[in-house]
């Protein structure tokens, strides 16, 4: 689906249903953004019986807004007397905050900041899913929408290759690793343990950042706006070289 509809709430929920409908497949999640306009076409989509990937959230407002929207699409559902068990995924971006700020700030904070975000989110996942909103409609049959940790190769050279791997491990979660860092992994990384209940150290890294001058909310806005256009550019690229092979078929056949 176009990154652009991001911005067009009645467009994406017409485009989610569409896709979700010739697709016909259970396991299939349509990607929405989580943006001001995409948190209105999650509930639709969810309310619709459409699976949904949350993606470009960066913050934990971000994420709590995209939450609220798949809880309120499950709640609608349940209005109307039909099964909850939509799922959906919440897909937090966190190596990018690292790659903006890392030049920025005092190199004791140097590629803090993603992890101390993904601390934070994960935080207000559980807090979640022990909410009362939330118990009702477990209780009714829903399904919780799983926190994803995306972005996590490591873009700092100086940086280990695994650094957003074993400092955000934890259950019921999802890190969609590249490749590259799936193999380091592997051949060299190490749990030491699991992420804590309450997220750890997170508000003191996020204070130290604020202390060095980084507008947090503003950044986020920033990374989200910009993560945007990034994927536009990404589908306009696909599109002209589909119909660029397209053209170059019709012209041998």
């Amino acid at each position: 689906m176009s990154p652009l509809l991001a911005y067009d709430t009645k467009r994406s929920v017409a485009a989610a249903t569409t896709l979700h409908k010739k697709a016909d497949r259970p396991n299939l999640f349509i990607k929405i953004p989580g943006t001001k306009e995409g948190n209105p076409a999650i509930e639709e989509a969810i309310a619709a019986g459409v699976a949904i990937n949350v993606t470009l959230l960066f913050s934990q407002d971000h994420y709590l807004a995209s939450a609220d929207a798949y809880m309120r699409g499950l709640e609608q559902r349940i209005a109307a007397g039909l099964s909850p068990d939509v799922r959906s995924v919440a897909s937090v971006f966190l190596s990018r905050w690292d790659g903006t700020t890392m030049e920025k700030v005092p190199e004791q904070l140097r590629d803090k900041l993603g992890i101390a975000i993904g601390q934070q989110v994960y935080k207000a996942y559980r807090d979640i899913l022990a909410s009362d909103r939330w118990q009702r409609l477990a209780n009714f049959g829903a399904r919780p929408q799983r926190l994803l940790f995306a972005s996590t190769g490591t873009k700092d050279p100086k940086a280990s290759d695994v650094l957003y791997i074993a400092a955000l491990a934890a259950p019921n979660t999802i890190n969609t690793m590249p490749e590259k860092t799936l193999l380091a992994f592997g051949d060299h990384g190490r749990l030491a343990g699991t992420l804590p209940r309450d997220g750890g150290d997170y508000e003191t890294v996020l204070a130290d950042f604020r202390k060095a001058g980084i507008d947090l909310e503003q950044l986020a806005a920033d990374l989200q706006s910009n993560g945007a256009k990034s994927f536009d550019e990404s589908w306009q690229n696909l599109l002209s070289a589909i119909e660029s092979k397209g053209k170059e078929l019709q012209t041998v056949s």
